[in-house]
């Protein structure tokens, strides 16, 4: 009986050495860099996606404008309730956040940016957020409005149509286009930088949250009705078309494709999301078009506070454009890695393509 109490005790402390060096070691793995996977990111209240930028994103042209960015007090960021973050679902997110505000440059992004609007900073904004928000996504798209400003090329492009005489638009900006991209770079860099700070500032890791950085949808294309190059849709010449959906989108997605390199960022390319769904391309039929076509608010042209933002929609994705980057950026989002471009499938919706397929 004493032998059998004997071998047993052995055995129990042989089996307490095992399991003690068991976790001695996981243990020391853990410490040594190897730590646990987080169960998402820190802090209290619903689980948020988080839209930041320019025009694109906070919904012009989509209608349904907040009134307080409809004018209200000289608020004119224009962010509408069928903004593409409304709409993007990513599972267990239950709150949706967007700081986008209308004519935004990179600066306004940035921390301590300049006002637009009346409003502060997009990243001071986020940092009051991330307080009672779990942030999971933060979808990025701005560049357009620093030293590129692609709206006042399309205006001059506009003009241009009424200078029967005159040049093309195309002709000046061959010479210019990709200085002006290459100095836009370093200033979208710096402001998806003040994102990452502020996330880091309240205890974030990278692998607690996507980081995003999204270009820009070609608007207008070369094959639209000849009857629809006017006024009553997109009074463009054919040269200034071709431009802009090829060299002028193509240039400006390369240099935020690099942009998003240099800050650590997935890409999500749109220089093709448009393709045949642009302003004017379903001639008899609107419906089919993704982009809105020239629009002007006759109603506002009426009041002195309104007049000058009676063509504001112009030429940006309506509701149903942003319903199907919505969808892209819903696939995009699921896979957590690699950059992709939205590109039209058979079922006629965008999906996201990883990188080298879409190449």
């Amino acid at each position: 009986m004493r032998r059998f109490r004997w071998w047993w005790g052995a055995l129990v402390l042989g089996c307490v050495a095992v399991l003690a060096g068991f976790f001695l070691l996981f243990g020391a793995s853990s410490r040594s860099g190897q730590p646990l996977p987080r169960p998402g990111p820190p802090g209290t209240g619903p689980l948020t996606v988080v839209a930041m930028g320019d025009s694109t994103v906070s919904g012009e042209g989509a209608g349904s404008y907040t009134p307080d960015t409809d004018g209200r007090n000289g608020d004119w960021c224009h962010r509408s309730a069928d903004a593409f973050v409304q709409k993007v679902r990513i599972p267990g997110v239950t709150a949706r956040v967007n700081f986008a505000c209308s004519g935004a440059p990179s600066g306004q992004v940035a921390l301590g940016g300049q006002p637009q609007w009346g409003e502060p900073s997009q990243a001071g904004q986020l940092a009051k957020v991330v307080k009672d928000h779990r942030v999971a996504a933060v979808v990025i798209a701005v560049g357009a409005n620093d030293d590129p400003q692609f709206s006042a090329q399309v205006t001059d492009c506009f003009k241009a149509w009424f200078s029967i005489g005159g040049p093309s638009c195309n002709v000046a900006l061959q010479r210019t286009w990709k200085s002006k991209v290459d100095a836009m770079v370093p200033k979208v860099v710096n402001a998806v930088g003040d994102v990452k700070k502020v996330l880091a500032q309240a205890g974030y890791v990278p692998a607690d949250y996507q980081l995003v950085l999204q270009s820009y949808a070609t608007p207008v294309g070369p094959g639209i009705p000849a009857n629809l190059q006017s006024l009553d849709g997109c009074p463009f010449r054919t040269d200034d078309l071709s431009w802009i959906a090829s060299t002028g989108i193509t240039t400006l997605s390369a240099g935020l494709k690099q942009a998003a390199v240099q800050s650590g960022a997935r890409f999500l390319d749109l220089a093709r999301a448009g393709a045949n769904h642009e302003a004017c391309s379903g001639g008899a039929d609107p419906a089919k078009e993704w982009f809105t076509r020239l629009t002007l608010h006759l109603s506002d042209l009426g009041q002195t506070d309104r007049a000058q933002h009676a063509l504001q929609e112009s030429f940006h994705p309506n509701a149903a454009g942003h319903a199907a980057i919505a969808d892209c950026l819903t696939e995009f989002l699921a896979v957590r890695e690699g950059d992709a471009a939205c590109l039209s499938g058979p079922d006629g919706k965008l999906h996201a393509v990883p990188e080298v397929t879409a190449r």
